[in-house]
């Protein structure tokens, strides 16, 4: 007769802590370990104990209990000890979004700064093609509500259709239109520069279905040539990271983007007073470009070349537009 697994001990608050149970998924993902979905995988497969015990799907720990992935320790964290940290990365075309490809292709994953004790989560996913804005996180449950509809996070891409748009296909695109997967619309239509068949857009959508940019302008009968994403949520891609370079937002920015989805703000500063004194030393020293700040309110616009620019104060001299050599047109 098999074994019978000994039955759970209930799970309940720590008197001396106040610390509550929670589903493992939330506890390891804020823990920087991996995505929900990663570690329900994880559950199903096996590879999580808790205690000791191989975990059950649904199962619920406290951040006190021995917790192991693939039998080594895990350091999981109470809400008010995550160490928030958030990186603003310029993706190139050519890269994936997986952390690792079985086609050996570069990830984005390879070029950001390493962690000794976390994992940087991506929020969202850009597809080979496309370029722009991808936020990175170790909180875990910052991604996951930066990600989940329910937030109604937007997502500003700048975008280049080959072919001829008119003001029915813009009126249909934003009223709706039914692909494969459900009915999907976009929630604002800027013109933003060019002319004839080749035409620059800003689109935004409030989810982030695989693809549902491109498919949405190809049910049109036009082709999307260039692709951008430029924001997400409050945080709009700075013009002075280039090409396949990040940078990490300051303690306001990531408030700010906590506040976007009601998340407590954390306690634990992202960087020590060493680091935060070596980070104003260099900003110092590098040369003014404009607003630093992140999070700040811009608005982009893209010339007839597909250079991408800030919207001026002024509008500039006639025959004398204002360009930005970190435009689509040179991602």
């Amino acid at each position: 007769m098999a074994s019978q697994r000994p039955p759970r001990p209930s799970r309940t608050a720590t008197p001396a802590t106040g610390d509550q149970p929670e589903r493992l998924q939330k506890l390891l993902s804020r823990a920087g370990v991996g995505s929900r979905r990663e570690v329900d995988a994880w559950i199903q497969d096996g590879r999580v104990t808790v205690n000791g015990q191989v975990a059950q799907p649904g199962e619920r720990a406290l951040s006190s209990d021995r917790i192991a992935v693939d039998g080594k320790p895990v350091e999981s964290r109470s809400a008010d000890a995550v160490v928030r940290r958030v990186l603003v990365y310029n993706k190139p075309e050519g890269e994936v979004t997986t952390r690792n490809d079985p086609e050996g292709r570069p990830t984005v994953f390879d070029s950001l700064p390493r962690l000794k004790d976390q994992r940087w989560i991506g929020v969202g996913r850009l597809d080979i093609n496309t370029t722009g804005l991808m936020l990175f996180t170790t909180d875990g449950e910052l991604a996951n509500r930066l990600m989940h509809p329910s937030s109604e996070i937007d997502r500003e891409y700048a975008v280049r259709i080959f072919g001829a748009v008119d003001d029915a296909m813009i009126q249909r695109l934003l009223d709706g239109v039914l692909l494969e997967d459900g009915v999907a619309a976009f929630s604002d239509i800027s013109p933003a520069g060019g002319k004839g068949q080749n035409q620059w857009f800003h689109v935004t959508l409030m989810e982030g279905r695989n693809r549902e940019v491109r498919r949405l302008w190809e049910s049109q009968g036009v082709r999307v040539s260039r692709l951008k994403r430029v924001r997400y949520g409050p945080v709009f891609l700075p013009s002075r990271l280039t090409v396949g370079r990040w940078e990490e937002l300051d303690q306001k920015g990531v408030n700010d983007l906590s506040r976007s989805v009601d998340l407590p703000l954390s306690d634990v500063p992202t960087k020590t007073p060493g680091e935060q004194a070596e980070q104003e030393r260099r900003r110092r020293k590098a040369p003014s470009r404009g607003n630093k700040k992140p999070g700040g309110a811009r608005r982009w616009q893209v010339d007839d070349s597909g250079g991408q620019r800030h919207k001026p104060a002024r509008s500039p001299a006639p025959g004398k537009p204002f360009r930005h050599r970190n435009g689509p047109g040179n991602a």
